[in-house]
């Protein structure tokens, strides 16, 4: 028993250090070419600056893969800019309707592309109604515009973890009043989050 015991043990640490081996660069990105270059650190002192240390006189360091970060940044700045403009989070609806109209489309369509360049985002779809109805059928109503709103970004490639539908009917409404400009305003989706 103790001998099938040590057996295993050895056998296990055997695959625990193939498994922590390292591979050259070249073959962990699958063959394809890296751009590497000489990286020297920067002089630290006036006796380093005047050749004091090799590694200021020159000498290389180390290899570096060179990375393009400005197609990620810009695609950052780019998304906090859609997530923080006010104006484009709300899609409104018809009376007694959850079908989005066309002109909220191009704004979805921004949504998704965010959202699906960054998977670790999650953005909450708020439902809402205006006064008019009963509780139970402004909730129901509510959570239909919601999910409208989700099905539209799942179908522009969101995936359904990163969405959340929720309804609060007429329970929070955008703008007080008892008329149609009221209403209209009342009448909507907002995307919060992301």
């Amino acid at each position: 028993m103790s001998k099938t015991l040590g057996s295993v043990a050895a056998l296990a640490l055997a695959v625990l250090l193939a498994a922590c081996s390292s591979t050259p660069l070249d073959e962990a990105a699958g063959g394809a070419p890296v751009e590497t270059r000489s990286v020297t650190p920067l002089a630290r002192s006036g006796a380093a600056a005047a050749g004091g240390s090799a590694a200021a006189a020159g000498t290389p360091q180390s290899q570096v893969a060179a990375v393009d970060l400005s197609r990620s940044a810009g695609a950052a700045a780019g998304s906090a800019a859609l997530m923080a403009l006010p104006g484009q989070r709300v899609v409104y609806f018809d009376f007694d309707s959850f079908v989005i109209r066309d002109e909220f489309k191009p704004m979805l369509d921004a949504y998704a592309k965010v959202l699906s360049a960054n998977r670790s985002r999650k953005l909450v779809v708020e439902g809402h109604t205006d006064e008019r109805g009963g509780s139970e059928y402004n909730l129901a109503l509510g959570q239909k515009r919601a999910e409208a709103v989700v099905k539209s970004l799942e179908l522009l490639g969101v995936g359904a973890n990163q969405l959340e539908a929720v309804s609060f009917g007429k329970e929070r409404p955008a703008a007080p009043g008892h008329d149609e400009a009221a209403w209209a305003r009342n009448r909507r989706a907002e995307l919060k989050g992301g």
